[in-house]
């Protein structure tokens, strides 16, 4: 099967660009997107991805503000044309590689719909490989990159509209692609344990001379098994950032030191402080005042209907509201969150998130069960 990639000199296997290199169902390729006001009064989340594989298409708008969230869906049997990011009223425009990207959705049934215009600040940074396998195999294997910028547009909700001012929101772009647990679980052959634990931790920060970002992976003994640390120089314009690969760009080796103080009762921060440290001996201490909520189930994470990968026929479209307040924190598709933070090291003030999942025991963060909270005071 033959697409317009197939005209650039990018091919890895003797098969055309449509065909994955590897068969595994779980394969996916994802565009992801976060924003939030520099005041703190909203966040909105994108995620777009297609899975080729499962031949399917999906992406979700989530919009976190006043209280509650709004999310719009989508899925749709994926185009046969990789460069072809529609789903319905919903298109992911690539304006320039590495640049600007658009989302438009349409008005639709929803009532939600948007124009949202994203501007990078930065070059890229290529997170490190991510592999995780169970007793038989691999759970996830994938490469990110991430690239921070600025938004622009509006979003209409509710009857409202939200004006997206492109000076003062700020965001990130994330594309991730590999293999991850989507769509169905595996069946068939010997049972195997649902879980292992996991405690992921995402920080990336705009800051006034530069964009910093942390992120670690622990197991159920408090083992950092993988972690990124970066430092990215942001230019006043995107005309202005030296290409792909910025020579500026500065990547850290180490263990990234944590202390995060829960919520009682949930499994999310209230306050924290994180330490990166490099192999050299630098380090660089920041502390984190979350100001505002969003959960990831509105763009499909542990979504129990609209999960990452699930068929739901040619075409289909759904949206959904709820109050934060009225939801179980410890429920598994409310466990995954990002918060918009306030970030400071020394007399530096950074706007960014810290993205949590925590499934399973840690003697780090004080979870000794499964689902647990933490503990009053």
């Amino acid at each position: 099967m033959l697409s317009k990639f197939d005209d650039y000199p990018i091919h890895q296997t003797a098969e055309p660009v449509f065909h994955t290199a590897s068969s595994d169902r779980f394969h996916y390729d994802r565009y992801w997107y976060n924003a939030h006001a520099l005041d703190g009064s909203f966040y909105f989340g994108v995620g777009l991805c297609r899975y080729p594989n499962l031949g399917i298409l999906d992406g979700s708008l989530s919009l976190a503000i006043d209280g509650r969230q709004y999310a719009f869906h989508g899925s749709c049997r994926a185009p046969h044309e990789p460069t072809d990011l529609s789903i319905g009223p919903m298109a992911l425009q690539i304006l320039e590689p590495m640049g600007r990207h658009r989302l438009l959705i349409e008005e639709n049934e929803t009532g939600i719909s948007c124009d949202l215009l994203f501007t990078p600040r930065t070059a890229c940074i290529e997170e490190g490989r991510q592999t995780l396998r169970n007793e038989r195999h691999v759970v996830m294997d994938a490469t990110r990159l991430d690239q921070f910028g600025f938004w622009s547009g509006w979003i209409r909700y509710d009857g409202k509209e939200l004006k997206v001012d492109g000076a003062t929101t700020f965001g990130l772009k994330d594309r991730s692609w590999g293999i991850r647990p989507v769509g169905d679980a595996y069946t068939g052959g010997a049972p195997l344990s649902e879980f292992q634990a996991i405690h992921f931790n995402w920080v990336p920060i705009h800051w006034e001379d530069q964009c910093s970002l942390a992120g670690w992976f622990e197991d159920g003994d408090g083992q950092q098994w993988h972690t990124d640390q970066g430092f990215l120089p942001h230019y006043p314009g995107m005309e202005d950032i030296p290409g792909t690969n910025d020579p500026a760009a500065r990547t850290w080796q180490g263990n990234v030191e944590h202390s995060l103080k829960m919520a009682p009762g949930t499994r999310r921060a209230s306050s924290g402080v994180i330490t990166m440290h490099d192999r050299s001996g630098e380090s660089m201490e920041i502390s984190l005042e979350p100001v505002l909520l969003h959960r990831m189930k509105g763009l499909g994470y542990q979504h129990p209907e609209w999960g990452h990968g699930k068929w739901h026929g040619e075409l289909a479209i759904a949206g959904e509201s709820w109050t934060d307040s009225d939801l179980d924190p410890l429920a598994l598709e409310n466990l995954h969150i990002q918060q918009v933070v306030v970030a400071r090291c020394g007399d530096k003030v950074g706007h960014g998130v810290l993205e949590q999942l925590h499934i399973g025991p840690s003697p780090t963060h004080g979870f000794t069960d499964w689902f647990d909270g933490a503990a009053q005071g």
